[in-house]
């Protein structure tokens, strides 16, 4: 069964406390996959929570560009994003698909038959997936499956996995795509780049506060109705996006019912449920709380 660690202290402290109970040493060159956040909003993860954990992984900062309009699109905007937002200041960043895209083999999908990443993947040995768990307006709610899918896949990428593999146009083909085959195909990619980097060389740190309905890539997001839960570390993502589900579902907030509505009207378990029957991990786990 998944080990899930578990802490409420929302602190630097809580973060390296979390990261370290997995008992894993990353190797190599450390890349922090993480959300910069749209400008505009204001629910990502602080430069100030994630600067210890990162300086003492001796961590990259690592981004891709958005498919949709904004101030992320673009490699030169992005870049000031990531300055604008103080990430920079704290740890060296790289902007993953500056440079180009690999194609990465996706073995025994739902719909995907390649996955689309940022070139600079292959700089890194490992990789920590460090997560926003919030709501999301098209997969009910972000955590680590979709960090691990379209956080790290091209911009180009990101449109092939909302369309399931069909051609990508722009937001009116993702609009239009079929949903759950949307939410396979994020399983498809989280499974390319497992395949690519090595289940053992990723760890996933999910931290649950700013539970806002909307995304961190939302220029404007809904102010969040209920009330921070803590800080959730696994090396099993299925285990982890599942631990932070059931603790919205769990908490006492009256709050919640927003959130919950916004993952149940997308049918956002669904991504959960596909990730584990492509083998990706385990929907029941162990809670250890660190508190």
């Amino acid at each position: 069964m998944a080990k899930v660690f578990f802490t409420s202290d929302i602190s630097p402290e809580g973060l390296v406390r979390a990261y370290q109970a997995l008992g894993v040493t990353l190797k190599g060159k450390v890349a922090v996959k993480i959300s910069t956040g749209e400008p505009g909003g204001h629910n990502f993860l602080q430069p100030a929570l994630i600067e210890k954990l990162v300086q003492q992984l001796d961590g990259t900062i690592v981004e891709c560009n958005t498919a949709y309009e904004g101030r992320r699109n673009t490699t030169e905007a992005h870049w000031q994003t990531f300055r604008d937002h103080g990430f920079t200041a704290i740890a060296p960043c790289d902007l993953l698909d500056e440079d180009g895209e690999l194609a990465l083999p996706v073995r025994d999908g739902f719909h995907l038959k390649e996955n689309f990443v940022g070139s600079h993947l292959d700089r890194y040995g490992s990789v920590l997936i460090l997560s926003h768990f919030k709501g999301h307006a098209m997969g009910g709610f972000g955590g680590a499956l979709k960090n691990l899918s379209i956080g790290i896949a091209s911009a180009r990428g990101k449109g092939h996995i909302h369309t399931s593999g069909k051609p990508c146009r722009g937001l009116d083909d993702i609009m239009a795509a079929d949903h759950d085959s949307f939410l396979e195909s994020m399983a498809d990619a989280d499974r390319a780049v497992i395949d690519h980097a090595g289940a053992e060389n990723i760890v996933y740190v999910s931290v649950a506060n700013r539970l806002s309905v909307d995304c961190d890539c939302d220029a404007h997001p809904h102010d969040p109705e209920m009330a921070d839960i803590g800080i959730f570390a696994s090396t099993d993502p299925v285990a982890l996006d599942q631990a932070c589900v059931d603790a919205v579902y769990g908490s006492p907030d009256p709050g919640k019912a927003a959130l919950i509505e916004r993952i149940e009207s997308r049918n956002g378990i669904h991504t959960i449920e596909a990730a584990a029957k492509l083998g990706l991990g385990e929907r029941e786990y162990e809670l250890i709380t660190l508190d």
